[in-house]
């Protein structure tokens, strides 16, 4: 195949895998926020659909749960604006989907082609000395501006549950999207600052270009992490991207003691699996978007690119299987990363009580807005200080 074959190709393998896995591990955020409730709250969790007698540790749930959303009647109300009402799912599941296109899982890959061939040495200082091969990004997309992609694509979102709000013709919906509107652009405006640090500190709005920024230490021992450089940053993403993902204690959205279910009040099955679907999809994306800043990205500790590829290729004695085995041992460490801060969403939401909505304004605007424009200002100026040192 010629390099434009396999550029096209690599790019619909990714097309379609990145989807796929996120819907697949939908259903498994869905055992995980079960189980973990449970343990939590000291009970037994899911034990109630077995198979030959057997609980299998509450996944039996998932099969019920997809059965009973393919096949419940999909009921529109009487005063729904129709052709709104049944846009309104895919208008909140897209978004969730597209905006993690950006995210890097793995550092870019070489593939040896007939026109490119990879040939791998070992140099004078005994690192690996790679020539030739194809650059793949291990992204879906490669922007240079990718993180201004993410955070657009992923606030329209709240257009869908403004939509859904407005076209079910029901009072608790449009009150829900009434709140969603003004808690996206309260915290969507907390999420931007925050982030601007990191742009700032990194000079790049590319997410790989931020993840292999964070690549280098501190005295050869600590990740130059966006975490330890920019902690207060952490902290607003952090807090903003609970309240982007409508988690406790911010989920006044949906707030079942005042308003029955909020938005996907009048939604029921298919559809309502959409919204249930975006809402982990979401989680997903920020996950990876909290790591990507400040966790390193798919960095391995202690090991860079080049160091991990070098390693491989004198245990495996191969260039291209040593640059195939990075990129998994790096997925599998933007995984593990990821899977810590998607339990960090569910420990949070079975552990805080909701905010009452004038607190949740008042922390956004009062509280977490200062703390963005200081943390900015001290950032611009002590960069500032050490470019004319």
């Amino acid at each position: 195949m010629t390099d434009l074959q396999i550029q096209i190709l690599t790019s619909l393998v990714k097309v379609i895998a990145v989807p796929l896995t996120l819907f697949t591990l939908v259903p498994v955020m869905v055992w995980v926020e079960r189980r973990g409730s449970a343990v939590i709250q000291d009970r037994r969790g899911p034990n109630r659909a077995p198979v030959f007698g057997f609980t299998l540790f509450g996944f039996p749930h998932l099969a019920a749960d997809a059965i009973k959303f393919f096949t419940k009647e999909s009921f529109t109300p009487a005063n729904a604006s129709r052709l709104l009402y049944t846009l309104a799912p895919t208008m909140v599941l897209i978004p969730s989907i597209v905006a993690f296109a950006v995210i890097p899982f793995a550092d870019d890959i070489l593939l040896s082609t007939s026109a490119s061939p990879l040939v791998g040495s070992l140099g004078a200082d005994g690192a690996l000395q790679l020539g030739g091969g194809l650059v793949i990004p291990m992204a879906v997309a490669r922007l240079d501006g990718g993180l201004l992609f993410a955070f657009a694509v992923g606030s329209l979102g709240v257009l869908g549950i403004i939509v859904a709000g407005w076209s079910s013709g029901s009072k608790y919906p449009l009150i829900s999207a009434v709140r969603t509107a003004s808690q996206m652009v309260s915290y969507e405006l907390i999420l931007g600052l925050s982030a601007l640090g990191i742009v700032v500190v990194y000079q790049s709005l590319e997410p790989n270009a931020i993840a292999q920024n964070q690549g280098t230490t501190f005295l050869d021992i600590i990740p130059k992490w966006g975490i330890l450089i920019q902690p207060l940053a952490f902290v607003l993403f952090l807090v903003a991207g609970f309240a982007e993902c409508n988690r406790n204690p911010f989920d006044l959205p949906e707030s079942e003691s005042e308003l029955v279910a909020g938005y996907h009040t009048e939604y029921s099955g298919m559809k309502f699996s959409m919204f249930f679907m975006a809402e982990y999809i979401a989680m997903m994306t920020m996950s990876g978007l909290i790591v990507t800043l400040f966790i390193g990205g798919w960095q391995v500790p202690w090991f860079s690119t080049d160091a991990l590829r070098t390693i491989l290729f004198k245990i495996l004695g191969s260039a291209q299987i040593a640059v195939l085995a990075t990129a998994v041992c790096q997925l599998f460490w933007f995984a593990l990363k990821s899977a810590f801060f998607l339990w960090l969403f569910v420990w949070v939401r079975w552990t805080l009580p909701r905010f009452r909505y004038d607190q949740l304004m008042d922390l956004s605007w009062k509280v977490l807005l200062p703390l963005g424009i200081l943390n900015l200002t001290v950032t611009t100026f002590i960069l500032g200080l050490l470019a004319f040192a």
